[in-house]
């Protein structure tokens, strides 16, 4: 018997083939129904909008590098070493629908507002991300890591875009931008000690 696939993995497949071709901005729900041979109710049923089939698709990356991060013995390492590993593991997960982020990317740079929708999912997985390192995500501390970690990742990401396999220019910009957040953690941690001190 032949195996059954998802709607929804259809849904998504249809969605980023479509978006690679044609860009983020043209693209409707009705384009990537036929792209997915699946009828329109069936996709409105599971996806409301595109900005949620990007969320469950971003949603299987972070199960993806969860698992990855998890089979990695990653104890041994600082904090930074840690992160480091675990977003260069997204960046391998992303890899694959490289032509469909870039297409997107270009036309939410046109579009700034439809980025909205799209803020919540990506800061749920770069939460996932810290923690997958090992680092707290929760309370208000970990909403400012998050936080920080997607200026850090938005970055990163679009040297990303127009980098060549090796990820040479990848690796060294999120190299480069975890050393400047943990140069500024600890350089806030002593200015809170020096206070503390003053204070006694």
């Amino acid at each position: 018997m032949a195996k059954r696939t998802d709607p929804s993995d259809k849904i998504i497949a249809a969605t980023l083939k479509l978006a690679a071709k044609r860009g983020w901005h043209e693209l409707t729900l009705a384009d990537i129904a036929t792209e997915a041979k699946v009828a329109l109710p069936v996709l409105g049923e599971l996806f409301a909008t595109k900005a949620a089939i990007l969320a469950a698709w971003s949603r299987r990356v972070d199960a993806e590098v969860l698992k990855l991060a998890q089979a990695e013995d990653l104890s041994g390492e600082s904090a930074r070493d840690r992160l480091f590993d675990v977003l260069m593991m997204r960046f391998d997960a992303l890899t694959p629908d490289k032509a469909a982020l870039a297409a997107i990317a270009r036309d939410l740079k046109r579009d700034p507002v439809a980025l909205i929708p799209l803020a919540e999912p990506a800061l749920q997985s770069l939460g996932w991300m810290l923690e997958a390192a090992n680092i707290d995500s929760s309370g208000f501390r970990g909403a400012l890591r998050v936080r920080g970690l997607a200026l850090i990742w938005a970055r990163v990401l679009l040297v990303w875009l127009e980098d060549g396999e090796d990820m040479a220019k990848t690796m060294a910009e999120l190299d480069r931008r975890l050393r400047q957040a943990e140069d500024l953690l600890n350089a806030v941690a002593r200015f809170r000690a020096g206070s503390s001190r003053d204070a006694a």
